[in-house]
C-alpha cells in the first residue's frame, strides 16, 4: 500500500457513455491538473477505451495511484454490467488490466458511488443520481455505501425503467419538456421510496433542468466524479 501522505497524487477517472474524464487530485482531494477529456471511443469496447485513459494519463504529469468510476455494476475490480459500452466488459478484470497498463495502484467503482463520494455531507440518508448517457445511482446512510444500487434498471413508469424514461436517448426522443415532467416524477417517486435527507442530482443533462427542484435536491457539477475518486484510498 502506498503510504499516505500530502505529496500522494491520484489520477481520477471517470468513464462515461459519451467520455473519458481523467484529473491528478493530491492527497486532500484538490486538483493538481486541468481536467482533459476524449470521446469515449465507439465501439466502446475494453482495449480503445484502456488506450484512451493511457493517453490522457500521459498528459497529466507524475502520479502514484489511480481511481476510476465506471458506469456499471463493480465488484473487486471486475466489470459486472456495462450497459451502456459494450458486452465485452462483462466479467472483464478492469482494475488488474488497468494497473498492469499504467503501472500504478488501481482502484475502481462504480462511476455515481464516486460522485456521490465527491458531494454526500455525511449524514442522514443521502441518494444520489447522474443524468447522462444512462441513469446512475448511488445511495449512502451516514455517509455509509449501499452497494450495488442499479436504480437505472428498475421499473418507474410506463412499463419503462428510470433509464429508459429519462437517459440520454429518452431526452432525444421525446424532448426537454417531456423528460423535465418525467423527472420531477422521478424525484417524487424516489423520495416516497427512500425518505432521503437529500439528493443529489449530477450528471451532463442537468443543465436541462427547467423546473424548480425542491429544498431536498442540489445539482452537483461533473467535477464530482473524479474529485470522489480520493475516496477510494480512505482505508
Amino acid at each position: 500500500m502506498i503510504e499516505q501522505d500530502r505529496s500522494t497524487r491520484t489520477l481520477a477517472v471517470d468513464i462515461g457513455g459519451s467520455g473519458i474524464k481523467v484529473m491528478v487530485l493530491d492527497a486532500e482531494g484538490e486538483p493538481q491538473t486541468e481536467r482533459s477529456r476524449v470521446e469515449t471511443p465507439q465501439p466502446p469496447k475494453p482495449e480503445p477505451i484502456l488506450e484512451a485513459i493511457a493517453s490522457l494519463a500521459s498528459g497529466q504529469g507524475e502520479f502514484d495511484r489511480v481511481s476510476v468510476g465506471f458506469p456499471g455494476v463493480v465488484r473487486l475490480g471486475v466489470i459486472k454490467t456495462a450497459a451502456n459500452l459494450d458486452p465485452s466488459w462483462i466479467d472483464f478484470d478492469l482494475e488488474t488490466t488497468l494497473k498492469d497498463r499504467l503501472g500504478k495502484p488501481v482502484r475502481v467503482a462504480n462511476d455515481a458511488d464516486i460522485q456521490g463520494l465527491g458531494a454526500i455531507a455525511g449524514t442522514g440518508v443521502e441518494l444520489v443520481v447522474t443524468l447522462g448517457t444512462g441513469f446512475g445511482s448511488a445511495l449512502f446512510v451516514d455517509g455509509i455505501l449501499v452497494p450495488n444500487l442499479e436504480l437505472g434498471h428498475h421499473s418507474f413508469r410506463k412499463g419503462e425503467t428510470y433509464e429508459q424514461q429519462l437517459g440520454r436517448l429518452a431526452l432525444d426522443t421525446v424532448g426537454a419538456k417531456r423528460w423535465n415532467r418525467r423527472l420531477e416524477k422521478a424525484i417524487a417517486s424516489l423520495q416516497n421510496l427512500f425518505n432521503y435527507d437529500r439528493i443529489y442530482i449530477g450528471g451532463g443533462n442537468t443543465k436541462k433542468i427547467t423546473f424548480d427542484l425542491p429544498r431536498s435536491a442540489k445539482i452537483v457539477p461533473n467535477v464530482s466524479g473524479l474529485l470522489g475518486g480520493i475516496a477510494l484510498w480512505r482505508d
